[in-house]
């Protein structure tokens, strides 16, 4: 108490200015109307810009949240596209129609690690086996492909991007179905090769590049890229073709895993005929 006292002694002189000064703002805004519309529009601009930049903070700390929202949703319409169903090649008009079952689903992720410019390069994802994820699965971004699930832990899984010299792709040219192989040749992260697309096939640059039905990894028709560069030397066989890839491995964020609900029957019925050979 007795601080308190020594403090408003002390202070006696500020203090009573201070209330005559509140006090004369108070008359003058009360009773004057000019004042008073002046006052309410500077506070009420003052107050707009400060809820402005709360709800802008606000927003950004939610940006993850509808992003994982976003790509949830976008995993779920990739599922009822078109060439995510599998086609019997028979057509009923029924009601309880069994032409179309779903035979690829996809399930959204985040990169958490990604190189670009080793020879061998691979991502890593935050799904994993929980979530449904296995080895051989196709990885796709929004624009296109992305590689193959090498390994799978509880909660991470490790691509190998197809910006590795291991990494092969069936893929075809979308004009004619000729079919080939993406390799890597360990340069340009921008640009891959689609190779034993044979020399007889039309190919011009411009060209566009999409996955074939020839694996049990990707669903047909995923954009690959275009070709960019094209030659046939003398006495080859095959066209040599530079393809530049849609994907921007430099920036990839958000990928789609692909399942491919009948890999298992696929592979165990091949894996009898070449036992009977």
């Amino acid at each position: 108490m007795r601080n308190l006292l020594f403090f408003l002694y002390k202070y006696y002189t500020f203090l009573l200015f201070f209330s005559l000064e509140l006090f004369s703002l108070i008359i003058l805004y009360q009773y004057n109307t000019y004042q008073r519309a002046s006052f309410l529009n500077t506070t009420g601009a003052i107050a707009a810009s400060f809820y402005e930049k709360v709800n802008n903070t606000t927003s950004y700390f939610s940006l993850r949240r509808i992003n994982d929202s976003l790509l949830t949703e976008n995993a779920r319409l990739r599922t009822l596209q078109l060439n995510a169903y599998y086609q019997n090649g028979f057509t009923l008009s029924t009601l309880n129609d069994t032409n179309y079952k779903q035979q690829y689903s996809y399930i959204s992720a985040n990169v958490v690690n990604n190189s670009v410019i080793r020879r061998n390069n691979y991502i890593t994802i935050d799904k994993g086996r929980l979530h449904g994820i296995e080895p051989n699965m196709g990885v796709i971004s929004s624009n296109g492909v992305v590689g193959i699930v090498t390994a799978v832990s509880e909660h991470f899984s490790t691509i190998r991007s197809a910006l590795n010299k291991d990494t092969k792709i069936s893929a075809m040219l979308k004009k004619n179905g000729a079919f080939g192989s993406l390799e890597w040749k360990g340069d340009n992260p921008k640009y891959t090769n689609l190779v034993d697309v044979n020399k007889h096939v039309q190919v011009k640059v411009g060209d566009e590049v999409i996955t074939n039905n020839f694996s049990t990894i990707f669903p047909v028709g995923i954009p690959v890229g275009v070709i960019s560069e094209q030659s046939l030397d003398a006495g080859d066989n095959f066209h040599t073709l530079k393809v530049e890839l849609y994907t921007d491995f430099s920036t990839l964020r958000n990928v789609y895993v692909i399942r491919n609900k009948f890999r298992d029957e696929q592979v165990e019925l091949e894996r009898q005929v070449k036992g009977d050979h």
